[in-house]
């Protein structure tokens, strides 16, 4: 269900390590929500109640149902996409959302097998979202693109990388909706070695210039608060540990990235545009600036992602309960309920647009996305996640 990564194994020096927190078995995700699972229709935080949205002359009721707390709607609903199932497409030929050209490149830059598209129709209304929704997501995996680079002290090899494309369209005429899709891991770069759960040693780098200021309820007040000066400043400049200026209840933030660097592919599309020659997979696939670093000295592996999304929510596992919740025998768990992951155990970094961007003027004078989709438009959103080793040896 869900779309959900239940494993991402990755094999440096010798070692095999699974990169990505949670339950031991796929059935685990039923209950341990949120781990590494698609989220939707709108991910994040949607003050809870009726909404009445509207973009190119349509206009349509949105009911966002409280789950988190009586003034929040979480990720979605209390049923959101994380607990729906999505269909593996038989091939990539009989996607209705990637062009001709697209397909072609995904079958020339993965490996066969290593690609699938998975789809589903939102009925109109599910949980409270107008709009009957079309959704189809990529996820894929790549060969190294890159040959080892080596410096005095360390030799560095490009691993492959994960290449998730998310696509959405209306089936109504006159419609609208809100979408805002991405993937909800969690990572920990160290946990495979059994010595420890913390991120707090691990290095993060996001290339954000300001923060969404929320308000009590962890709604969005809609305002912007620069990084600078703030333990809310993960520069390249100041790289640091996670666990340096670590706050009292750990991060849960959206970060947004600077104005000036410009996203490889639109969000949002007209679908007329989507010509047999059209191909946005493969921008997504081609050298990107990395927007956001998370980086292990200990395991010597590094994550650089790229996306054509405005901003990244960045969560620590904060909430995690070990009592509740199961932890992978490959990270020194049972796999049984009652030994889970502990706070502070993962850095979860979630792509996507601002929290309830058509209710703040002042987010989408920023980026340019209401977040909302009339029929005759195409979703698009992208994040491509690059796997590095470091050897310090420089062997």
């Amino acid at each position: 269900m869900g779309v959900t990564l239940h494993r991402l194994y990755i094999q440096a020096d010798g070692k095999t390590h699974d990169i990505l927190i949670g339950p031991e078995t796929p059935s685990g995700h039923l209950v341990q929500k949120y781990t590494n699972t698609l989220i939707g229709r709108y991910a994040n935080r949607v003050p809870a109640g009726t909404h009445t949205i509207s973009r190119a002359s349509n206009t349509a009721s949105l009911t966002a149902a409280s789950n988190e707390s009586p003034t929040v709607s979480l990720h979605g609903g209390i049923t959101g996409f994380d607990l729906q199932m999505f269909e593996p497409l038989p091939d990539l030929f009989s996607s209705k959302l990637f062009s001709q050209s697209e397909i072609n490149t995904i079958s020339a830059r993965m490996p066969s097998g290593a690609a699938c598209v998975f789809s589903r129709i939102s009925e109109d209304g599910e949980e409270g979202y107008p709009g009957r929704l079309l959704v189809e997501v990529l996820v894929g995996l790549t060969q190294p693109s890159a040959p080892p680079t080596t410096s005095e002290d360390k030799k560095e090899w490009n691993l492959g990388s994960v290449l998730l494309v998310y696509r959405a369209k209306l089936l109504d005429d006159s419609a609208v909706t809100a979408v805002n899709l991405t993937q909800h891991w969690g990572f920990n770069l160290d946990a495979s070695l059994q010595d420890g759960q913390s991120v707090k040693d691990h290095t993060l780098v996001i290339k954000a210039d300001h923060t969404l200021e929320l308000g009590p309820d962890a709604n969005s007040s809609g305002l912007l608060a620069p990084v600078t000066g703030t333990h809310h400043a993960h520069v390249e400049k100041e790289t640091r540990k996670i666990g340096e200026k670590f706050p009292e209840n750990g991060y849960d933030e959206f970060y947004l990235f600077p104005r000036n660097i410009a996203p490889p592919t639109p969000v949002r599309i007209s679908t007329g545009d989507l010509q047999p020659k059209t191909d946005f997979v493969l921008p997504a696939l081609e050298d990107q600036q990395s927007l956001v670093e998370l980086a292990s000295p200990k395991s010597g592996l590094r994550l650089n992602f790229s996306s054509n999304q405005s901003g990244v929510q960045f969560y620590s596992n904060n909430f995690s309960q070990p009592d509740k919740t199961a932890r992978k025998k490959i990270h020194g768990g049972s796999g049984e309920k009652g030994d889970g992951y502990e706070p502070g155990s993962a850095a979860f970094l979630e792509f996507h647009e601002p929290l309830a961007a058509w209710l703040h003027p002042e987010t989408i004078g920023r980026t340019g996305s209401d977040t909302l989709l009339a029929s005759g438009e195409l979703y698009n959103s992208f994040v491509r996640m690059d796997v590095w080793y470091t050897s310090p040896e420089g062997l």
